[in-house]
């Protein structure tokens, strides 16, 4: 994980591919401040239509430390997650760098352990989808992790009924 004082943060780029410091926000929605404003600037920055950077993938091991300090369950994370990692080396996206990767996946995992506590104490369709897809993620399903992350179940059945194709 990438120290919160490392001087490399001002220079990652996020998902506008301009460097993006996400640090202030992560210790805002830490401190529990602003948390909307918080995670609607984070889904701009670290990823865009698609795009992600090396500040999206250092960014995955805070968000993870910081899911496990919280007492609540934010599907935020797992999403966010989930997206990260569904992005990584699709179109133009950078791999994760090396100096980022054992704790970038490391995070991963951790964070399906985390989920697989949580899942079951939650009722909220979209935090379980979103949990679900990262534990998909962490057991190598990442077609699994790609659908939960980002169709609903009336979606699903839709698609699975024949009545609606995304793919056309």
């Amino acid at each position: 994980m990438l120290n919160m004082d490392d001087a490399r943060w001002s220079g990652l780029a996020g998902g506008y591919r301009i460097p993006f410091d996400p640090r202030p926000l992560l210790l805002r929605l830490e401190a529990g401040q602003d948390i909307g404003t918080v995670w609607h600037d984070l889904w701009n920055e670290l990823h865009h239509q698609g795009d992600i950077g090396e500040a999206s993938y250092a960014a995955v091991p805070h968000l993870v430390r910081i899911c496990r300090k919280s007492r609540s369950i934010d599907w935020n994370i797992y999403a966010m997650v989930a997206v990260i990692e569904l992005a990584r080396n699709k179109g133009k996206n950078p791999d994760v760098p090396n100096w980022l990767a054992d704790g970038y996946f490391h995070s991963i995992q951790d964070l399906a352990k985390i989920g697989s506590a949580e899942v079951l104490r939650s009722s909220d369709p979209d935090t379980v989808r979103s949990i679900l897809s990262v534990i998909a993620l962490a057991k190598g399903l990442r077609a699994h992790s790609e659908f939960l992350v980002n169709y609903s179940e009336e979606e699903m059945r839709q698609i699975a009924s024949g009545e609606w194709n995304p793919f056309i």
